[in-house]
């Protein structure tokens, strides 16, 4: 356990960003999901739409420093590969 004022002070404040953080990553798992779901849909321009919209979330994320650059950009890939894929 901390014992002082300052060790204290870094658990309350981990505690808080804790929960900032995970509400953005699930914010960005959201919008994933979005576009996964208009794939499986099979609807290209609702894929492409959800695609839009995840990728300034995804850039936030990597902004506010929940996702790394290199993960960010493999999610991004990925997703927009798949969406193009059903042309």
């Amino acid at each position: 356990m901390a014992n002082t004022p300052q060790a204290k002070k870094r658990i309350r404040r981990n505690d808080r960003r804790a929960e900032i953080n995970g509400t953005r990553v699930s914010r960005i798992r959201t919008f994933v999901k979005k576009v996964e779901a208009a794939l499986e849909s099979g609807d290209k321009a609702a894929a492409s739409a959800a695609l839009a919209a995840a990728q300034p979330e995804i850039a936030r994320g990597v902004a506010k420093g929940v996702l790394h650059k290199n993960t960010a950009g493999r999610k991004f890939s990925r997703l927009n590969k798949r969406v193009q894929a059903l042309a």
